[in-house]
C-alpha cells in the first residue's frame, strides 16, 4: 500500500490558494507545521506518517462501496484517497460551511466527481439507518460537544457488517499534548471535553461493535471496528 501521508503531502503542496494554514499543520507540509506536531504532539515525520496511515488503512484501495466521512473539515487527508476510488459512493458531511467550501474546492480541483457535500450535525445525521459500508472519522470526536449522540448516531447510519474507524485525541497518553490541551485548544474552543482515553474508548466501542481494536500513536487514538 502506498503511503498515504506522502501522498497528502504532495497533494497540499499542489493546491496552492487553496490550502490554509491548518492543512499545513496537519500534513507537516509548512515549517510551522512540522514545529507544532514536533512540540505539541511530539511526532516526528514516521509518527505522523503512521497515524495518517494507520487511521486510513480500513479502507481499501478497491473499494467500491458507500462511505461517509465526518466530518470532513478541509478534506486534506481524505482527498488524495478519494481520488483513487473510482468506483465509491462518497458522502461528506460537516457541521461548518466554510470548512466544507475549502474541501468541495479541493475535490473539484483534484476532479473527484464522485462525491457529495451535505451540511449537518453528527449528532442528528439526516440518513436513514444501515446506509454505509463505511464510516470514517478524522480528528473530529474530541470537538463534539455531544460525544455520545455522535458515537450513537455513527453507528446507527452503518450496514451490519460495515466498518467504522478513524482517530482523535484521547488522553493520558502523552502529557505533553494533555497540558497543551488544556491550557490552549480547550480555552480557545477548538477541543470540547471530556475526552476520552485508551480504554474508555475501546470499553465504548464494545458496546456497539463486535470486532474492535483501538491502539495509540502519542495522544492520536485510532480505531477500527465491525458492526
Amino acid at each position: 500500500m502506498a503511503d498515504r501521508h506522502e501522498d497528502i503531502q504532495n497533494s497540499y503542496k499542489q493546491l496552492g490558494s487553496i490550502g490554509s494554514i491548518y492543512d499545513g499543520i496537519i500534513t507537516r507540509s509548512t515549517m510551522i507545521g512540522k514545529v507544532m506536531d514536533s512540540v505539541i504532539w511530539g511526532l516526528d515525520e514516521t509518527k505522523a506518517a503512521k497515524w495518517v496511515n494507520d487511521a486510513l488503512s480500513p479502507i481499501k484501495e478497491d473499494f467500491s462501496g458507500k462511505l461517509l466521512e465526518v466530518p470532513v473539515g478541509t478534506g486534506v487527508l481524505t482527498m488524495p484517497l478519494y481520488s483513487t476510488l473510482k468506483n465509491a459512493e462518497i458522502t461528506c458531511l460537516d457541521y461548518s460551511e466554510d470548512m466544507m467550501k475549502n474541501a468541495s474546492e479541493r475535490a473539484q480541483t483534484m476532479e473527484i466527481s464522485n462525491i457529495s457535500f451535505i451540511q449537518g450535525d453528527v449528532g442528528k445525521l439526516p440518513f436513514e439507518d444501515e446506509s454505509f459500508d463505511i464510516v470514517l472519522s478524522l480528528n473530529g470526536f474530541h470537538a463534539f460537544p455531544d460525544k455520545e449522540a455522535a458515537f450513537m448516531e455513527t453507528c446507527r447510519v452503518l450496514k451490519k457488517g460495515g466498518i467504522f474507524c478513524g482517530c482523535f485525541y484521547i488522553e493520558n497518553e502523552f502529557r505533553r499534548t494533555d497540558f497543551f490541551v488544556r491550557t490552549l485548544y480547550v480555552p480557545k474552543g477548538f477541543f470540547t471535553p471530556p475526552f476520552e482515553t485508551k480504554i474508555s474508548l475501546e470499553r465504548r466501542l464494545q458496546n456497539l461493535y463486535d470486532d474492535v481494536h483501538v491502539h495509540t500513536v502519542n495522544a492520536e487514538g485510532i480505531f477500527c471496528c465491525r458492526k
